[in-house]
């Protein structure tokens, strides 16, 4: 407690309550607050509650309109605040400032993402006379550490997570205690002598230091281990022995996606990497995603590690596991999801032992249990701003707050789409995004998805007043939103899933409710269209109310149905039927190679499939058009082993120099004006200026470069 200090002061004494809302529990905030209202003499307390941060303040106005800008100024660097309001309060009668426990209240406040070790806990992991947490792998404090994923429950106290089987030492606990301490209700604070332990499975003989060292060891002689982070299992391996990678791909059945690499800091990414000032503080940040970046030549890696690609992904160390384990390593390591392929990543030691057990040759276990799965999130550097490619650990389940009009939204739960699913929940004026669960038509993907719809909904106290699904009649997601307005009779919207990326568009540039409509361009894979056609390269004139359909690319038919987005042939095939008759196509270029290979197979059943609709619907996506340039090019001809995989290594031939020197020669596109007054980009001319530069023999760079190009020229005309 600090005791009264302001009574010598000759200005009256007045009473604020301040309420705080935002980022702020389980962050170091109520301390924060402790500490300045010793700074400013003021006496009265601080509470969490669920909506957010009380604080009762009495001291002058001087010193309460100081003490309230310092909070603001002094913020923790893992809260943030929202909003601050003050009003008038009677309530005087306090000696001192006192942290006061939490209330269990209606929540309207969040839970901080986890967070990535300070430099603060850094240094006592690597401070010998520290021997509570010399080289302990679950140090952390208020700043950093485990949150979502070891929580159960609101408010986020110790009790509600994990922690609580662990119960504190004599030290720990005077730390836990004390709010002049950076540990004071660090809920997973812990130490040797009382906190989660490690251990290697099997047990092995090594000239090593600890569990971890031994880790490192053999690492290093080319093991494959299956280590327990945060918030999930990894598989390691060393990165730059190509025989361990090759071995890792195999065991775990994933041929071509690219891994992720950790390294132990800046200097060893540089060696393979350029890293710009951005990049490294994105890689330092308290999130501490994998970042891709652009690959360096010659520097010794295995292809394996990411082929068919100029970019590699890179994290580094975030837990004081990885630190430890990574302080004497020069190079870095894969660290892949813990998993066999198309899986969620493995959570619990049982799991892990079973379901990875003959993908890695030993395990470092600990005791410490996850909660709640959260993978690496993944981003990029683009444009002069943050690019998240994959929002998972370091920054859900953060809200963050909705445009301008957004004040009187009702309660709302958005159960998202099929592929990459996340879902939704609006409260307060509040986004609240999930993190990545996957793809829902994986058996354990969809039982994680279930999980934590119930955990966030309990988390954050949300009664949905109204439901969104996807328009897709046979999205796992849609069908789980239908099941719960008849169970609940709440009303379900569908929404139409180009519409939904350009409001989601929208809304992450603060577009205001009512500010009027824009023109969406929405390049997709496939989604569900408003005439009951299959969409996927839209024009679209939208708000957040609706949306018409200005213009489109040409539908084309996707041979096989879905076997086409496995199949990138079968879409080449139907870009080329659609654009030439089979008689011009094998007169002016039957001795191309692709025609060649179009030719061997078959080619009836295909043809009678696209002239009776059977099979083979037609679909505007942007998606299977690359897939359709990527295959005529020889990439992933034959199969895609990922989604994406053709159309990502498509972009990867091209660099900015081979780009602004074909600028000029874009392939041309058509924009057609049809029956029902939509516009349509036809590919036509730009397949017959492909295949001559085919018969030319043009590099397989200049022709992804000229398309890109000349796809971006026609979008923007």
């Amino acid at each position: 407690m600090i005791a009264a200090a302001n009574s010598s002061s000759s200005s009256p004494l007045i009473a604020r309550q301040i309420r705080v809302r935002g980022l702020v529990q389980g962050v170091g905030f109520r301390p924060t607050v402790w500490r300045l209202a010793a700074e400013y003499q003021l006496t009265g307390q601080v509470i969490n509650d669920g909506e957010g941060v009380l604080i009762d303040a009495v001291g002058s106005e001087s010193q309460l309109y100081a003490f309230i800008d310092a909070i603001t100024a002094e913020c923790p660097p893992l809260a943030r605040i929202d909003s601050i309001e003050a009003q008038v309060s009677e309530n005087t009668g306090f000696t001192d400032f006192q942290i006061v426990k939490s209330k269990n209240t209606a929540t309207h406040t969040g839970i901080v993402p986890d967070a990535a070790t300070c430099s603060d806990c850094l240094r006592d992991t690597f401070d010998e006379k520290n021997t509570r947490r010399y080289r302990y792998p679950f140090t952390n404090c208020t700043h950093c550490g485990p949150r979502l994923s070891i929580v159960d429950a609101i408010p986020y106290d110790r009790a509600n997570t994990s922690m609580a089987s662990f119960k504190l030492c004599a030290d720990c606990q005077a730390e836990y205690d004390d709010p002049a301490d950076r540990r004071f209700h660090a809920q997973p604070n812990a130490c040797k002598n009382c906190g989660p332990k490690v251990w290697l499975e099997p047990p092995v003989e090594l000239n090593a230091t600890d569990e971890i060292d031994k880790t490192g060891i053999l690492l290093q002689q080319g093991k494959i281990l299956a280590i327990k982070g945060i918030s999930g299992f990894h598989l390691a391996c060393d990165a730059t022995n190509a025989a361990a990678v090759s071995r890792l791909r195999e065991r775990k059945h994933r041929y071509a996606k690219p891994f992720a690499l950790m390294a132990r800091d800046i200097h060893v990414i540089e060696q393979y990497c350029s890293v710009n000032k951005n990049e490294t503080q994105l890689l330092q940040s308290s999130a501490a995603p994998i970042v891709l970046l652009p690959q360096k030549e010659n520097t010794g890696l295995p292809e394996e590690i990411a082929p068919g690609q100029k970019t590699l992904g890179f994290m580094l160390p975030y837990a004081p596991l990885h630190h430890i384990l990574l302080q004497d390593f020069d190079f870095p390591i894969v660290m892949t999801s813990g998993n066999p392929s198309d899986s969620p990543q493995c959570i619990t030691n049982a799991a892990a032992k079973t379901q990875l057990e003959d993908i890695a040759d030993y395990w470092l276990m600990n005791d410490r249990d996850i909660l709640n799965r959260i993978d690496d999130s993944v981003a990029r550097w683009d444009q002069n701003e943050i690019r998240l490619l994959r929002r998972a650990r370091g920054y859900a389940p953060a809200t963050f707050p909705l445009p301008p009009g957004f004040e009187q939204a009702p309660d709302l739960l958005a159960f998202g789409g099929e592929l990459k699913n996340t879902f939704c929940l609006l409260k307060d004026a509040q986004a609240n995004l999930s993190q990545h669960m996957g793809d829902l038509e994986n058996a354990s993907t969809y039982d994680d998805y279930e999980k934590n719809l119930s955990l966030y909904q309990r988390l954050f106290e949300h009664q949905p007043t109204a439901l969104a699904i996807d328009a897709h009649p046979e999205y796992l997601s849609s069908k789980r939103g239908r099941d719960a307005s008849e169970d609940t009779a709440l009303p379900v919207f569908e929404i139409q899933h180009h519409h939904a990326h350009i409001a989601a568009c929208l809304a992450e540039n603060n577009w205001p409710l009512h500010q009027g409509k824009v023109l969406g361009i929405v390049l997709d894979g496939l989604g569900y269209g408003a005439d009951g056609t299959l969409w996927g390269g839209e024009f679209l004139l939208a708000d957040y109310h609706g949306s018409q359909r200005l213009g489109s690319l040409k539908p084309v038919a996707l041979l096989g149905g879905s076997q086409a987005m496995r199949e990138p042939w079968r879409n080449t095939y139907a870009q080329l039927h659609s654009a030439i008759t089979a008689e011009k196509l094998n007169a002016d270029y039957g001795d191309l190679e692709l025609v060649s290979f179009l030719s061997e197979k078959p080619v009836a059943t295909l043809d009678a499939m696209m002239a009776k609709g059977i099979n083979a619907p037609l679909a505007s996506s942007c998606g299977r058009l690359f897939d359709a340039v990527a295959a005529a090019l020889n990439i992933c001809r034959d199969k895609a082993q990922y989604e994406g995989q053709a159309a990502i290594e498509l972009e990867a031939l091209i660099d900015q120099q081979t780009l602004a020197a074909e600028k000029h020669s874009a392939y041309p596109f058509w924009i057609k004006l049809q029956e029902n007054n939509l516009l349509q980009i036809d590919p036509e001319p730009f397949w017959i200026a492909l295949l001559d530069d085919l018969k030319e023999k043009i590099e397989n760079r200049i022709i992804a470069a000229r398309f890109h190009t000349g796809l971006a020229a026609i979008i923007s005309t």
